[in-house]
């Protein structure tokens, strides 16, 4: 796979502006410049090649990708990042596939039937062989929001239990009473996605409220990518960590419905799906019985895995601070191979998230290069199933092997800039924490600048591995390319990122291009292993700032660490 010129001119340019690390140790810069373009290509070539069979959890896939991570980080000399003295953390995962869906609504005295992977997708994380809903009443509940802080609650004392809600995907649409034509920055962040606007929220509430089944409209605007994604990922084994004896129950059946099937059975019980969405964008809109009784029936294969979180450590050189850490973070999985597609078979997920993998492994070259390494210890953390629910991610900071009072922050790598170098770089969820300080005063010495997120109504910040450390009180960086590119027109870097999503996330197209250039993604590396090295030497915590939700979180780990 050389055909790639990965941008010789490019990284001619990038030497000759100077816009390297700057301001360091020499032996620190030096450690930074190793970061290039051949190395990181060629891990992303391997780790996405057809030998890894897409890298899927629980496949032969999963052990020639933790194996190939596992041998790069002994070759560069790193210890093992499990204090067991392995380079791995075992994560149990129960996995399940669907043999047979079905699915119907009963309505004005017809049978609207559900289409498995056309129409409908939905799955039970119930754990059992078969799950059954029948004569469910069926309700609209607006966007299944009970957010306190907005004074807002879809439900409005409604009882549920035993029904099957119907709920939209985002936030309310709340319109700016000073412009119709947008939202309103004062409820639920206007543009930006909130936790609430989360699927994995909506099943949350409508497992609390006891409700039969949850079913998503999808629409793909607020949903933030196509139903081809949402049928790839879905209709597919998935998995989720066991549940122990006395955890909450989850709603039967979760599942989404397209767009057009949502309005056929609002019209056939005598209802305008447009007037329906309009009135819940209003904080006094109540849920609508639609009329309809649902039926849905899931069988199940099932079956226990034990997968791999991959990590390894560079040990900090100050004998008091050798114990506190900073995580660099990327998920190694993908969505493996579906044998049932005609012709390529393979989700070879070069961008997504090879790409991210292969970063953590050129940070860890370039960090075992120090001769002197930062006061604290770095962690170089590879997880497992961040494609079926950020588990791998989600099980670690449920069990750290390292207690994360003493985690200064997670930077995590979630799909490289693949086309070249930007004026700027994006930080999702600018403003939460004092890790964007940090990364804005190291753009700044390579003469970039730090952007907000340039797309935060997909919700970017509640859908990576970082979440799961944010949510536990860690400050965590998220960062993506930025979209002014160099010698580029103005809309390039929004129209690569539609292209991309639209052509290939999460389809089997993702695979290395040839029109690759990956002097953008060397920059970026060189910038985050700068704060890296930074806040693992510095003298003070990294701290969510007020109003943050996670903030709370963090300051009661810290003051129960000091007692």
């Amino acid at each position: 796979m050389r055909f790639i010129v990965w941008g010789v001119a490019a990284w001619v340019g990038l030497v000759a502006s100077g816009a390297l690390v700057d301001g360091l140790p020499p032996t620190v810069n030096s450690a930074a410049q190793s970061i290039d373009g051949p190395g990181l290509l060629e891990h992303i070539e391997r780790l996405s090649s057809d030998e890894f069979e897409g890298r899927g959890p629980g496949t032969p896939g999963e052990e020639r990708a933790v194996n190939y991570l596992v041998g790069q980080f002994q070759a560069l000399g790193l210890k093992p990042g499990n204090p067991d003295g392995t380079f791995v953390q075992r994560v149990p995962l129960v996995g399940f596939q669907a043999k047979s869906v079905s699915g119907a609504f009963q309505v004005g005295g017809q049978t609207q039937d559900l289409k498995f992977l056309d129409n409908f997708v939905a799955v039970s994380r119930r754990m059992a062989q078969e799950v059954k809903v029948e004569n469910s009443d069926v309700v609209f509940v607006g966007y299944g929001v009970v957010a306190p802080e907005y004074g807002w609650d879809d439900y409005k004392g409604v009882d549920v239990k035993g029904k099957t809600i119907v709920m939209l995907v985002n936030d309310p649409a709340v319109p700016d009473p000073k412009d119709k034509a947008q939202l309103d920055p004062a409820v639920f962040k206007g543009k930006a996605m909130t936790y609430y606007g989360r699927w994995t929220y909506k099943y949350e509430i409508a497992s609390e409220k006891g409700a039969a089944a949850a079913i998503l409209v999808h629409e793909t605007g607020p949903a933030g990518y196509p139903f081809e994604v949402v049928k790839g990922s879905w209709g597919r084994e998935n998995f989720d960590l066991p549940r122990s004896a006395d955890a909450p129950e989850r709603v039967s059946v979760e599942g989404w419905i397209s767009l057009e099937t949502a309005k056929q059975l609002c019209t056939a019980g005598g209802h305008e799906f447009d007037a329906l969405k309009q009135a819940a964008a209003r904080s006094d809109f109540k849920p609508v019985p639609l009329g309809a009784k649902a039926r849905f029936e899931i069988k199940n294969t099932l079956r226990d895995v034990q997968s791999k979180n991959v990590v390894s450590k560079l040990e900090g050189s100050d004998a008091k601070l050798k114990d506190e850490y900073v995580i660099y973070t990327a998920h190694w999985d993908h969505l493996g191979r579906d044998p049932s597609l005609k012709g390529d078979q393979i989700f070879n997920g070069a961008a997504d998230n090879a790409s991210g993998s292969a970063a953590l492994l050129e940070l860890a070259q370039a960090f075992a290069q120090l001769k002197t390494g930062p006061k604290r210890s770095i962690l170089f953390l590879a997880v497992t199933a961040e494609e079926k629910g950020l588990l791998g991610a989600k099980y670690y900071a449920a069990h750290p092997l390292y207690p994360l009072a003493k985690t200064l922050a997670d930077i995590n790598m979630d799909v490289l800039n693949l086309w070249g170098r930007t004026r700027d770089v994006n930080s999702i969820g600018l403003g939460l924490s004092t890790l964007d300080e940090i990364l804005a005063a190291a753009a700044k010495r390579q003469g970039r600048v730090v952007t907000p997120d340039a797309e935060p109504e997909k919700g970017f910040f509640y859908r990576s591995d970082h979440f799961e450390f944010a949510k536990q009180g860690v400050p965590a960086l998220d960062p993506k390319g930025g979209l002014d590119f160099v010698d580029k027109p103005a809309e390039y870097g929004r129209a690569k990122r539609e292209e991309y999503t639209k052509n290939d996330y999460h389809k089997v197209t993702d695979e290395v291009k040839p029109d690759w250039d990956l002097s953008g993604a060397v920059e970026d590396l060189r910038l985050l292993f700068e704060v890296g090295y930074l806040i693992a030497d510095g003298d003070q915590y990294p701290e969510w700032k007020p109003g943050a939700e996670f903030r709370a979180k963090r300051e009661a780990m810290r003051t129960g660490a000091k007692r």
